[in-house]
């Protein structure tokens, strides 16, 4: 499951690395300077399906089957709105340190280069190169002569930081195999060495090597299955729309329009997330009064909201849980079980053991434009021993091993997207929602 915070850095030596590295040349066809495509979606293809689950190699994320290579070999990838290179292990020596697989054959989730006829390495010259490394990757092309066509010379690796693990390999010119559709020279990550990152991710965020961007996606929406469907093979649908060029609203969505990203140097993911004008949050009808600095991206990029489908737990700066955990502890009239919160994390926990008909205040994310979204019960508390205890579900720095430094104030994460239909209107700039069953 990545975390929010994810940017892209030039690889530094590391001697294990760079050994893996040597290995996997020898295991795909070289082709550098393979020309480069604008996508879109095919006319007759204007809506895409693409079934999307829960993830059965990283508990709290959500996963989409895509086919890579020729012939297609079919992973699955988080989706992750978070950030924005579509990677996946690679090859038979693909190393995960601190990584547990959940399935009995790991080689399922692994893409072999060896075996598909259209993998590249993506060349040190290609303009696409400058997408993970900047625009000024081609000075560190030595050995490439500006006007020779016949350069070797591979782009650099690359070393994805995200705030749980690590990620790095190279780049690699991909056919991404979609129904009804081959989309040719796909930029695709392929890690070799990774660490608390079991699975690939797609990334779904703003850079130019997400999938909407090299689609050329109008929009993209999904319905996220609650998560007592976890370890289940219940799926609902991703839409790819690549043809939608109305300013028309969808029936029944609450939209606000996302707000500006902050353009901080050397701070890439800033521009990759997806941020929302987040204006008030209530607790059981009662305004939490949030500073209002926090609200809003500052110029260093700290501050504001985004919306993270790679995030499981919706995440609140600590100046902000503690005004909206105050006010549930406040309204709940229950016994506060601090065991229970040393070992899960979570806070507040309450003790409910007894109580026929325990009450918890409703919640409400109120956004610019008049959206609001009020979330079900089962969207931000756990009911935990036997139901004798209930935890609010928003976590802070500190709280379940996460620690953020700068960057949003405010993570909204999946599990409070649970059975909403989320609607990313990337040519009109906004987001939609309605609540609604995804089964």
């Amino acid at each position: 499951m990545p975390p929010p915070l994810s940017s892209p850095v030039p690889s530094p030596s590391l001697p294990c690395f760079l050994s893996l590295l040597s290995l996997f040349f020898s295991l795909v066809s070289s082709s550098p300077n393979s020309p480069s495509l604008s996508l879109s979606l095919l006319p007759s293809h204007p809506h895409l399906l693409i079934p999307i689950g829960t993830s059965d190699t990283c508990y709290g994320a959500y996963s989409i089957p895509l086919s890579f290579g020729t012939p297609p070999q079919t992973l699955p990838l988080i989706m992750d709105t978070g950030s924005d290179l579509v990677w996946f292990p690679c090859t038979h020596r693909y190393v995960c340190r601190n990584c547990s697989f959940s399935t009995s054959n790991p080689s399922s989730n692994i893409f072999i280069p060896k075996s598909s006829s259209s993998s590249k390495v993506l060349g040190c010259v290609n303009p696409k190169c400058g997408w993970i490394h900047g625009s000024k990757v081609q000075s560190r092309c030595r050995d490439c002569e500006p006007t020779s066509p016949n350069c070797t010379q591979i782009c650099p690796p690359y070393l994805i930081f995200y705030g749980s693990g690590i990620t790095g390999g190279i780049m690699l010119s991909e056919t991404l195999d979609l129904p009804g559709k081959g989309v040719p020279n796909f930029i695709v990550g392929c890690s070799v060495l990774s660490t608390s990152q079991p699975a690939g991710i797609s990334g779904f965020g703003r850079g130019p090597p997400s999938l909407p961007s090299q689609l050329g996606l109008k929009k993209f929406s999904y319905c996220l299955l609650s998560r007592r469907y976890d370890d289940t093979t219940e799926s609902s649908s991703l839409v790819l729309d690549g043809e939608s060029d109305s300013g028309e609203k969808t029936a029944g969505l609450s939209y606000t329009p996302f707000v500006q990203n902050p353009k901080v140097a050397g701070k890439h993911a800033f521009s990759v997330y997806y941020y929302l004008g987040l204006r008030h949050i209530t607790v059981g009808g009662k305004h939490v009064k949030i500073p209002y600095k926090y609200l809003i991206p500052g110029a260093d990029g700290d501050g504001g909201t985004i919306i993270d489908s790679g995030t499981t737990f919706t995440y609140m700066k600590g100046e902000i849980f503690e005004l909206v955990a105050a006010e549930f502890e406040k309204q709940v009239q229950s016994k506060r079980a601090t065991e229970v919160e040393g070992i899960t994390g979570l806070r507040p926990c309450f003790n409910i053991s007894g109580l026929n008909t325990p009450s918890f205040p409703e919640l409400t994310l109120k956004f610019r434009g008049g959206a609001e979204m009020e979330l079900p019960l089962a969207n931000y508390v756990a009911f935990l021993g036997g139901d004798d205890v209930v935890c609010l579900t928003i976590v802070t720095d500190g709280a379940a091993g996460k620690e953020f430094s700068g960057g949003p104030a405010i993570i909204l994460g999946n599990f409070q997207q649970q059975n909403f239909y989320v609607e990313y209107d990337l040519r009109n700039e906004r987001l939609g929602f309605r609540q609604q069953s995804c089964k």
